[in-house]
């Protein structure tokens, strides 16, 4: 499977509301996670429901989980994250001379942002 359809892939994984809560919620939880129970709380899915979308973020290769005792706890897998924005991103404006705005992330400001 060559790279697009790899990002194609996780995109779809990210193409429902409640999965993309999942992993806002995930990434706001840092490296240490959350538990599967307290993610359905959070987002007001059936714990049936909630499996699913686990279940799929989980083979898109965008989150991990963990057993913690009882618990199973899920996080957001950040180099996954890192790289498919980059995929998508870290080319942008590069066949312009004109760059998109300040946050774009070949324009002379975010080069400089990056040495310091």
């Amino acid at each position: 499977m060559n790279e697009d359809a790899h990002i194609s892939q996780k995109l779809a994984a990210l193409g429902h509301p409640a999965r993309l809560k999942i992993i806002r919620l995930l990434v706001q939880a840092g490296p240490d996670g959350i538990a599967a129970g307290k993610l359905g709380e959070s987002c007001g899915l059936a714990a049936n429901a909630m499996t699913f979308h686990l279940q799929k973020l989980t083979h898109a290769g965008l989150i991990k989980s963990q057993r913690e005792g009882q618990f199973i706890l899920y996080s957001a897998q950040f180099d996954t994250l890192l790289d498919m924005t980059q995929v998508l991103t870290g080319a942008c404006c590069a066949d312009s001379q004109d760059k998109c705005g300040e946050r774009c992330p070949t324009s002379e400001k975010a080069s400089q942002a990056t040495e310091d």
